[in-house]
């Protein structure tokens, strides 16, 4: 697409004839595909017995993730009233979430997790009212720290995946680590590299989930791919309310929370780059609020039928950018591609029939560039002693404390999950010392 004719759709209410526009609906979803589903993988593989690959329950989790992106980005580019940035803003499932969310559903269940992830929806909702007060609390310092802080926690789970395993009787058997699931997650790392720099349009932007399907190929070949799920699964199925029931827990609350307002603070970032790359102005107040609206809703609708937490998608602010089309009907086109896939249970089985080391190499690229992410925003602080040393105590409390989790053995329960999150600590020690240390006015070297 020329300049030219791009310029012409940088009103978001104008729509491309259906032939551009059902393409570039696609690329979107193609770009945030593999990043959407990993999310509900990973916490369903650490929820414990019955979640594991390729279980009935997974699919179901992939299907939701699938489902309610789409719903959720109806929110954002349809909207309803005061809700909905009316931006060509795509949702997805949140990374910001998984660490905190793995560890609830390890220790008290999915119902806990999942009831945490209503409430703290409803939370995230009403912060539309108040987003545009709070911002001053996240400057790119901390929200530089806490996206840091999320790629850092999840590369070891990328590296476990990748070499075959993530629990712990797997990570102890024969074939971790071997050189056939090494082969296999490399082969998404090469494979996406060569699309991603080499290739253009929908290849490169889809670049890593070309990547997993190449690898998926050779894992079929090599005999690691197991159909049961898939042959077993139905065509279409309809959603249950609370699948794993209504647990409350305050502390699992106060931690899914904590992480909403970061991932609105998040949300926040994505459209006003949207609509800098874009249309080149700022965001007005009513579509970040808008838009925070929409993440709230869709995060607190997901939950009810069994989905994790949605937000706005960094890689698809990048498309926007890259073909200068605004028109917020190209992603609603998008959108309904995922709520029709969400509605197929073999699609969902199909990914759940995937080898972790397929995910493994596809997550590598994934959550390297999360913290790659985390590093870019950080580019905008001024490195002097102050802004150096809230870095190196927030990542020291951290990671330290989710590296070494029986350093906090003796606390309560979910308030040891809350610390142990990687997350939720360097986000508090990030924001409590930015408050309390003077600023100064010279770097040093």
């Amino acid at each position: 697409m020329t300049d030219t004719t791009a310029g012409a759709y940088r009103d978001p209410n104008i729509t491309p004839p259906l032939g551009q526009a059902v393409p570039l609906g696609l690329q979107h979803v193609l770009a945030m595909f593999a990043s959407n589903v990993t999310p509900s993988i990973i916490v369903a593989g650490g929820a414990g017995a019955g979640l594991g690959f390729g279980s009935a329950e997974m699919v179901y989790l992939i299907q939701m993730a699938m489902l309610f992106a789409g719903v959720a980005t109806l929110f954002q580019t349809v909207g309803v009233g005061p809700i909905g940035a009316r931006l060509p803003i795509m949702q997805g499932t949140s990374f910001a979430f998984v660490g905190v969310l793995t560890g609830v559903a390890a220790t008290q269940g999915l119902g806990v997790a999942l009831t945490a992830c209503l409430i703290g929806g409803v939370i995230h909702f009403l912060l539309g009212g108040v987003i545009k007060h709070l911002r001053w609390l996240f400057p790119p310092l901390v929200t530089g720290l806490v996206i840091l802080a999320i790629g850092l926690y999840l590369i070891p789970v990328a590296i476990k995946y990748a070499a075959g395993g993530a629990a712990k009787f797997q990570m102890e058997a024969e074939s971790f680590g071997s050189l056939m699931h090494w082969a296999v997650a490399l082969t998404v790392v090469f494979v996406a590299l060569i699309c991603k720099f080499w290739g253009k349009g929908i290849v490169s932007n889809a670049a890593i989930l070309i990547g997993m399907i190449v690898a998926y190929v050779l894992a079929y070949i090599l005999g690691m791919v197991n159909f049961g799920t898939v042959a077993n699964a139905s065509w279409f199925s309809g959603l249950q309310v609370m699948p794993y029931g209504f647990e409350f827990s305050l502390g699992a609350v106060i931690a899914v929370t904590l992480v909403s307002i970061v991932s609105a603070i998040e949300t926040v970032g994505d459209v006003s780059a949207t609509t800098r790359a874009g249309a080149g102005r700022r965001a007005t107040d009513e579509e970040i609020a808008g838009a925070t609206y929409a993440d709230g809703l869709g995060t607190a609708v997901a939950a009810v039928f069994g989905g994790l937490p949605n937000t706005s998608f960094s890689q698809n602010v990048g498309i926007v950018g890259m073909t200068g089309v605004m028109s917020r009907h190209v992603v609603t086109i998008g959108a309904l591609v995922l709520i029709i896939c969400g509605l197929l249970p073999k699609i969902g089985a199909v990914i759940a029939s995937m080898p972790m080391p397929v995910l493994g190499g596809g997550v590598i690229v994934m959550f390297g560039m999360v913290a790659s992410a985390g590093l870019n925003v950080l580019t905008e602080v001024k490195m002097n002693r102050r802004n150096m040393i809230i870095i190196a105590l927030s990542l020291a409390v951290g990671l330290g404390l989710n590296l070494v989790p029986t350093a906090v053995q003796y606390l309560p329960g979910v308030v040891k999950v809350l610390a142990t999150s990687a997350v939720a600590p360097t986000a508090l020690c990030a924001v409590v010392l930015n408050l309390l240390l003077p600023q100064e006015d010279t770097a040093e070297g």
